[in-house]
């Protein structure tokens, strides 16, 4: 299979790079890039290269605009797989689009960060038919070790709003316990440790509390994302009709943080948010 990659970001780029190591491929961004597999001039270049086509791009409006373009070039038998994080209202509906033409879509949302993307180790969400899963596991086995199908068009998509929702939440949750020990000038590298040695033990707690110690706060997944996701998670809540003040509070948390200036910094600078308040 013939591969083309859309959106070489900071996610984007390590993972198209690991899929060339087996797929024949071509990389396309709208920022020109230097690349170590060749890169496209166009929408219909990767088009007409290509088996299948991936995109990762930053929003909503962005997925639109690539399929708005890049469906006057696709043909029946093409498979796209996009692993952007949007509304899976909107990956459904261009997916329901797209197969009315015999072109079949799979939401493929990831989840961790770049040190993943670059080892091949990212965990994948599919949203699909199970049938087009099949005939692509091998491309995103290149990408991902934990890959799971959770359902209809969307429902990958639905899966990384609640992973990132819950994560949002627990960041908060450290950010709030670390404050305190702050305030009550406790050493903050023994309060993990001690935390550590109960169930409060979690990931984020023991990455991101180095990032609360050292007061800098490098980009694994930035606040922008952040706020993208959790609000996504409030919509559907509220759709259903449920009360989540937990993660109405992230959300508060989050706006504040793009009022300050924090949306390019690691979301773990919430912390700074959260314990000026």
């Amino acid at each position: 299979m013939k591969v083309a990659f859309i959106g070489l970001g900071i996610m984007g780029m390590p993972m198209a790079i690991n899929v060339a190591k087996k797929f024949d491929l071509i990389g396309y961004d709208v920022i020109k890039k230097d690349t170590p597999f060749p890169f496209a001039s166009s929408y219909e270049e990767c088009a007409k290269f290509a088996d299948v086509i991936i995109s990762m791009v930053p929003k909503n409006e962005h997925m639109l605009a690539l399929y708005r373009e890049l469906k006057k070039y696709l043909k029946p038998g093409q498979i796209c797989i996009d692993m952007s994080t949007i509304a899976p209202a909107v990956s459904a509906s261009v997916a329901k689009g797209l197969r009315s033409r015999g072109i079949e879509m799979l939401d493929c949302p990831v989840v961790k960060s770049q040190p993943a993307a670059i080892k091949g180790e990212l965990g994948i969400y599919v949203g699909g038919p199970l049938s087009t899963l099949e005939k692509v596991t091998p491309i995103l086995e290149c990408m991902g070790k934990n890959i799971i199908h959770m359902g209809d068009n969307g429902s990958g998509l639905l899966m990384k709003i609640l992973h990132n929702a819950l994560v949002g939440e627990i960041q908060n949750g450290v950010n709030e316990v670390l404050g305190i020990a702050a305030k009550e000038h406790m050493d903050l590298g023994k309060v993990v440790t001690a935390l550590g040695y109960g169930g409060a033990q979690c990931f984020y707690l023991d990455t991101k509390a180095k990032n609360i110690e050292s007061n800098t706060y490098p980009t694994a997944f930035s606040v922008a994302n952040m706020n993208k996701d959790v609000h996504f998670a409030l919509e559907v809540a509220k759709k259903d009709g449920l009360a989540v003040p937990a993660l109405n509070r992230v959300v508060e948390v989050y706006e504040q943080a793009m009022k300050e200036g924090l949306e390019n910094e690691d979301f773990s600078s919430t912390y700074k948010v959260v314990n000026k308040q």
